[in-house]
């Protein structure tokens, strides 16, 4: 089964993830990539100190390969009383935090589901699309509102099951680290 996401002009095609079993599935591992800078975009309330303390040591080692930003963006901004309210409230919050030149990638229960050898072609096929950054979106506990959806140019999910915001973040870190060593042939990755 192969995919291909369009992406503002650009084809991303990936082959099935049961095809990739190393690092050595990657098609950039060990080739030259435009490393753009990384936003991650999380909607929640505040971090616990161990999820932080683990964020930060991830957003460390990332630093060696690529910029990463670490954006909170408070639950429930306007304190809304219905779920529905809520969820358009973080949406504009979000939304009014990416620019026009951003590649942006919906972390969602339903979104594709990609191995590391996709999520490191991702980082790849991302730098050849003309987009300025990277950003990923980690939505609150009702989920994304409708606008994120629209202006996502891909949306992943990290796993089958639903994560906790702290959690998912946590994954995605540790993913995307995972994905540069793929793409750099370091031995992280077996």
């Amino acid at each position: 089964m192969a995919m291909a996401i369009s992406a503002g002009g650009a084809c991303l095609q990936w082959k099935n993830s049961s095809s990739h079993s190393s690092g050595k599935g990657c098609k950039y591992t060990g080739q030259s990539v435009r490393a753009l800078p990384i936003r991650i975009l999380t909607v929640g309330k505040k971090r616990s100190p161990g999820v932080q303390f683990l964020v930060d040591e991830y957003i460390a080692k990332l630093k060696c390969y690529c910029h990463v930003e670490d954006v909170q963006i408070r639950s429930n901004p306007k304190n809304a009383r219905n779920a529905r309210a809520q969820v358009d409230d973080e949406d504009t919050a979000v939304v009014n935090l990416i620019r026009s030149d951003d590649w942006v990638v919906m972390l969602d229960e339903h979104g594709l589901d990609i191995g590391s050898e996709q999520m490191a072609e991702l980082l790849g096929d991302a730098g050849n699309t003309g987009a300025l950054r990277l950003s990923f979106c980690i939505g609150g506990p009702y989920g994304h509102g409708q606008q994120i959806r629209e202006r996502a140019n891909i949306s992943i999910k990290l796993s089958s099951m639903v994560l906790n915001h702290q959690i998912a973040l946590v994954v995605l870190l540790e993913q995307l680290y995972r994905s540069w060593t793929i793409l750099k042939g370091q031995k992280y990755h077996h």
